[in-house]
């Protein structure tokens, strides 16, 4: 399994408009962050896990030129605004499955109501395929998948759990009975936004202990705001199994 890390920073991304923070004005690469996506490949499946309003400069830059689905954690803008640029997958394969709780489904079908129309369809609009999915195993290619649920806050959010390889982004609470589905995983994918406290995300602190209590093998943090730092000072303070993600990271697993 490949695993791209298509953007790996908060919602404003890094740079922040007009911000003079001087991790906006870094020259480092790393400290470039997109909004957060992932890429996933196994056999020749190719899934995405979100879509911001970053997706078509990812999958450019990535050199995507075809996607199986998208899952989607929530229904936040820095997690969906890019759905109508499945254009060009929709044109070339026609329907694209999107995997959504139904809340999150509801949101896109009132925002993006042109891609759900089923009559009177303008002609240049893509279409989906949706798969409402609940907080039990489901199946995505030839895979059993894991969704692992949470709170943003109080908005319930889900990550996924691909074999021995788990995504999580947004969280801030997750209950014992859902880290119980995490035991095992190889490489653990988790938040991380800054060293302060956040109301809805887990700081650097938190996802730290959250890693020492799942224990995976390896375990690499996004979502990601300037306010954490500069990518190079804090991936030297971190423990030796855990790394900042970074945009273009590739990890095989």
């Amino acid at each position: 399994m490949k695993v791209t890390f298509l953007g790996t920073g908060t919602s404003q991304g890094i740079p922040v408009i007009g911000s003079n923070h001087p991790v906006c004005l870094s020259k480092n690469i790393k400290d470039k962050r997109l909004r957060v996506s992932v890429l996933i490949e196994w056999d020749k499946y190719f899934y995405v896990i979100d879509c911001g309003p970053d997706f078509r400069q990812q999958m450019l830059r990535a050199n995507v030129s075809k996607i199986d689905g998208i899952l989607f954690t929530h229904e936040h803008a820095d997690h969906t605004a890019g759905l109508d640029d499945i254009r060009p997958f929709f044109f070339r394969q026609g329907d694209i499955p999107i995997f959504a709780h139904k809340r999150v489904m509801d949101s896109l079908e009132r925002r993006f109501d042109y891609i759900f129309e089923t009559e009177n369809k303008y002609p240049g609009a893509p279409s989906v395929k949706k798969i409402i999915i609940e907080n039990k195993p489901f199946q995505v290619g030839n895979l059993e998948t894991t969704p692992i649920n949470g709170f943003h806050n109080k908005l319930q959010v889900f990550g996924f759990r691909f074999k021995d390889f788990a995504y999580l982004t947004d969280m801030k609470t997750v209950e014992e009975d859902e880290i119980e589905k995490l035991k095992g995983v190889e490489v653990l994918v988790v938040n991380a936004l800054r060293e302060e406290k956040h109301e809805s995300h887990f700081n650097l602190k938190e996802a730290l202990n959250f890693i020492k209590k799942v224990n995976p093998k390896k375990a690499y943090l996004t979502h990601i705001s300037s306010l954490l730092g500069f990518h190079d000072d804090v991936e030297k303070s971190l423990p030796k199994n855990v790394f900042l993600a970074y945009d273009n990271l590739v990890v095989t697993i």
